[in-house]
This record gives structure tokens, C-alpha cells and sequence, in this order.
């Protein structure tokens, strides 16, 4: 009995460290933004962090309702059933999890791609753009309907791939602690960031995709590797941070962000037109640097 009760304690324990490792990520990312920025802040802190927990509070709500029960039971079943392409290849335990972590981040590149350009899934993924500021926060700040949307998807790869409940957690895990770090506002040494932004995305580097410069946000779609930018030829590095205005061209004042009007951006906002309120079109207000200053 005591052997049962270690193990059933173990096993809460693990269940509870995804949790604990983000809200740590999250509250020492906020707090070293404060204290190395990279770039100027336009609103209260406060107020914008605020504002992003209330979105992110729904959309955690409509995954627990509509993802979770149904993803995870696909994994469930694919351990016991073989289905998917890795567990047809008989791959050691340790390689099949690497593998299908690797393959569900390329997929989820794919996604990130469609919520661009599809106009649909654009109307949903604005408004994470939407932020005047781009921080910690803004990792979680998905409109509730775009998760809804996503969760035939998570079932695909999940399938097709045949992730398992252990790479599924695992995979789940370090995206959301890469996401809490890229979109962070942390101005790290730049010969870091240089090597880091060779296998993963940095805060520099996502920060030229959140810019409302059209080139710019369509560059940079990775989320975990940086890999895929590479591969694709959609990697942009050559942009000077002070530079970069964050957000969407449309939508360039404060109160049009306020939490019901991000809500009701999909259905009452602008119209995506990629246009300033003054009709010009952004473009590069400082031309591209070197490669010698890659990150700059």
C-alpha cells in the first residue's frame, strides 16, 4: 500500500510540473522585462498584462473544454492501437518521442502559416497580432474561437503522426515555454541571441514576424525551431529592433484594443487591409542591415 501511494504521489507531482515550470517561466520572463526591455513599452505594463491574462483565461477554458477531451484520448488511442505513421516504424521509445516532438513543431508551422493566410483563421490570429506591445503576455493572448478552430487540426497530427500521450505532453510543454520566451520583451546579449536563433526562435527574431511591416510578419513562422524558416526560405533576421513597429496597420491606437474590443475584433473590427488608418501601406522605415549585424 505504501508502494501504491508513492507511486499515485509521483505521479500528481509530475502531473502538476508542466503547470509549475510555466507560471515560473512566465512570472521571471515579466520580471526581467522590467528590468533588460528590448523594445519600448507603448502601454502601462500593468493594464496590458492584465488585458492578455483575461484573453488567455478564456482560451485555456475552451481547450479544457473542446481540445482536451478530445486529443488526448487520440493519443491514448494511438499508444494502444499503433495508428499513425511512427509506431509503424519501431522506432526505440526515446527516438519515436524526439521524432514526433520535432514533427508535431513543423506541423504546427504549417498552422501558424494558415492563420495568416487564410482570411478566415486571419480574423482569429489578429488578434494576437493586434498587441501595441509584444511580451510575455501576448504568448498567451489567442482569441477562444481560434483555439476552437485549431482543435481538428491537433487531432490530425496527433493521428497521422501517432503521437503518443508522452510525446504529446512533452511536445505541449516545451512550445509553451518556447512561446513565453520568444514573444518576451528580454533584451539578451546579441552574440547570444546569434546562436541561440540557429535551432530555436528568439525574442528578437519573433519580433520581426509581430512588426506591421507585411514582409516582415510574413517571415519568422516557426515556433520551436527555427528549422522550418530556414527550410522554407521565410527566415528574416536583417531588421533593426528599433525599427519594428509591433502590431497589425489597422489598428494603431489604444482604445481599439481594450478586452471587449479584441473580443469583438473578429466580428466588429476593422477589416484586415494590411493599410494604415491613413490608407498608406507600411513599409521598412530603416533599410534592412548587414549580415554582419544579423539581430542588431
Amino acid at each position: 500500500m505504501k508502494t501504491t501511494m508513492t507511486a499515485a504521489a509521483r505521479s500528481r507531482a509530475a502531473a502538476w510540473l508542466p503547470g509549475l515550470a510555466m507560471l515560473g517561466t512566465f512570472a521571471a520572463l515579466t520580471w526581467l522585462e522590467t528590468r533588460r526591455p528590448l523594445r519600448r513599452t507603448v502601454e502601462p505594463k500593468g493594464r496590458h498584462v492584465a488585458r492578455n491574462l483575461a484573453i488567455a483565461g478564456l482560451s485555456a477554458a475552451t481547450i479544457r473544454a473542446l481540445e482536451k477531451p478530445v486529443v488526448e484520448p487520440l493519443a491514448a488511442r494511438v499508444d494502444r492501437h499503433g495508428w499513425g505513421l511512427l509506431p509503424r516504424l519501431g522506432l526505440p521509445k526515446p527516438v519515436e518521442t524526439a521524432v514526433a516532438v520535432v514533427l508535431l513543431d513543423y506541423t504546427l508551422y504549417i498552422w501558424h502559416v494558415l492563420t495568416h493566410r487564410m482570411p478566415l483563421l486571419w480574423r482569429l490570429h489578429r488578434i494576437h497580432h493586434m498587441d501595441l506591445d509584444l511580451d510575455t503576455s501576448t504568448a498567451l493572448r489567442f482569441h477562444a474561437a481560434e483555439m476552437a478552430l485549431s482543435v481538428p487540426w491537433r487531432a490530425a497530427q496527433v493521428v497521422l503522426i501517432g503521437v503518443r500521450p508522452d510525446a504529446l505532453s512533452r511536445w505541449q510543454t516545451l512550445t509553451l515555454l518556447s512561446i513565453l520566451f520568444h514573444h518576451s520583451n528580454l533584451r539578451l546579449p546579441v552574440e547570444v541571441e546569434r546562436w541561440l536563433t540557429r535551432v530555436i526562435v528568439t525574442p528578437r527574431m519573433h519580433g520581426i514576424h509581430h512588426s506591421i511591416v507585411p514582409e516582415e510578419t510574413g517571415s519568422n513562422w516557426s515556433s520551436g525551431l527555427s528549422l522550418w524558416d530556414r527550410l522554407h526560405g521565410t527566415l528574416t533576421l536583417n531588421v533593426l529592433q528599433d525599427a519594428i513597429v509591433i502590431g497589425v496597420p489597422e489598428v494603431r491606437d489604444a482604445e481599439q484594443v481594450t478586452l471587449g474590443r479584441a473580443l469583438a475584433m473578429p466580428v466588429t473590427g476593422p477589416a484586415p487591409t494590411g493599410r494604415l488608418p491613413d490608407g498608406r501601406r507600411p513599409s521598412r522605415s530603416a533599410r534592412p542591415v548587414p549580415e554582419t549585424r544579423l539581430l542588431a
